[in-house]
């Protein structure tokens, strides 16, 4: 159920996800009930429907089927039928790219040929998949190489699910899959963090077959980091994520999903009560005149306004923190005194919290510089010594373009003109 609150108008004007052109509907995204409704709207009966869709969503997300001839429990008859209607829904593939240090890049394709980038980071103890939640990015900060990019329009839940589905294929993640043959970490649904799991290797778990739990993936957490603003595409990002929850569908506990926000403030209650997950903040200053340069956003949603929503911000607390996510930007916000005045607003608010210090990922353009490694660990230490956890992020997938702040669906070569102008048009839609 909805509660009741502000409702940020749509701050862009965007393209809706048109239909395929074969006229066929997409299985993926759809809720339980959409699937049985669907499956009567073609003629399935009534009296058969649930039983069928019960199977339907046990071949898309229990075991992979990525095309409905495989769906081997259904008479020949009802596959044929469903064959003329619906299709699975994959997102193409355009490259699949990996770095050296083992991050994968996904280039997807969508069905309107628009594109988008999702990653995937694997850890000793945990692989985390960064999610896209739109084409382009509807805000404008300017450290990020997405934010660079026009807002196209919103994913749907079937593209969002897909890059989970897509990247479940390419680990090899399904039963009876051919499983990359490396150890896998076990995942407890009592860890109250999706980046500090101290879970032991345990060799040997969770190889695809019958006895195949969700204990044994590599893809054990999820993170709405990628392209977008999740809260500004709002209702479509619940409802991929409910499927990713449910455990009929993908069976991931909202403890290992993270929901990471820019500070889009009406949003963030509702976040909290119909989605439930971990929320994240991209804080990256303490001070009005930075966060507004960095985080434009910020002028309409100011830090004050934010930090009270986070304190707000319902199932939040020591067991579940928030995570602030700050980017270390040379001369700009790395100060001994930003870190002293980030501790002190944290007090201020009584929030239980975290600070991800994230080194600056250089992109082709950009104005700003990298904090050296002495100036990430004092501010760092200031951080710890005030007893608010504030580990440094080592930078995974710079060699692809895979890290935080890098992700982008083209390669265009954009002026500084060009770039000034997007970001005013962006801000002209959203701030008074």
């Amino acid at each position: 159920m909805q509660i009741p609150g502000l409702v940020d108008p749509k701050p862009v004007p965007r393209k809706p996800a048109p239909a395929r052109a074969d006229g066929k509907r997409a299985l993926l995204g759809l809720s339980k009930a959409d699937v049985r409704a669907a499956l009567i709207e073609v003629g399935i009966p009534e009296k058969q429907a649930r039983m069928r869709a019960s199977q339907v969503w046990n071949w898309i997300y229990h075991r992979g089927a990525t095309e409905i001839s495989a769906f081997a429990n259904i008479s020949k008859d009802t596959r044929e039928l469903l064959d003329r209607h619906f299709v699975v829904g994959r997102p193409e593939v355009v490259t699949a790219q990996v770095s050296t240090d083992g991050t994968r890049k996904w280039l997807l394709r969508f069905d309107d040929g628009e594109e988008a980038e999702c990653v995937f980071i694997p850890d000793a103890y945990r692989g985390t998949l960064c999610v896209s939640s739109q084409v382009g990015c509807t805000l404008n900060c300017r450290f990020c190489f997405t934010g660079t990019m026009k807002l196209v329009r919103n994913l749907t839940p079937a593209e969002i699910v897909g890059q989970v589905m897509l990247a479940r294929d390419a680990l090899g993640e399904w039963p009876n899959a051919s499983a990359p043959q490396a150890p896998r970490p076990v995942v407890s649904d009592d860890d109250d963090d999706n980046d500090d799991d101290d879970t032991p290797w345990i060799p040997g778990q969770g190889q695809a077959g019958s006895n195949y739990t969700s204990e044994g993936r590599m893809l054990t957490n999820i993170v709405m980091m990628g392209m977008g603003e999740p809260l500004y595409n709002f209702e479509n990002v619940r409802d991929a994520l409910a499927i990713v929850m449910d455990g009929d569908g993908l069976g991931l506990s909202k403890r290992r999903i993270t929901l990471s926000t820019s500070g889009v403030v009406p949003m963030m209650a509702r976040a909290g009560t119909e989605i439930g997950v971990n929320l994240a903040v991209s804080l990256h200053a303490v001070t009005k005149e930075i966060r507004d340069e960095i985080v434009p956003i910020n002028k309409k949603y100011g830090i004050e306004e934010l930090l009270s929503a986070c304190a707000a911000y319902p199932g939040a607390n020591n067991a579940r923190r928030i995570t602030f996510e700050y980017v270390m930007l040379k001369d700009k916000n790395d100060r001994d005194e930003d870190a002293h005045e980030l501790v002190r607003l944290i007090r201020k608010y009584r929030l239980p919290a975290k600070v991800n210090l994230i080194p600056f990922n250089p992109w082709p353009g950009s104005i700003y510089e990298t904090s050296t490694p002495e100036r990430v660990n004092a501010f760092s230490d200031i951080i710890f010594h005030a007893g608010i956890s504030a580990p440094i992020r080592r930078p995974r997938g710079r060699d692809i373009m895979a890290a935080c702040g890098q992700l982008k669906s083209s390669s265009e070569k954009i002026t500084r003109a060009e770039l000034d102008r997007r970001a005013a048009e962006k801000e002209e839609a959203w701030v008074d």
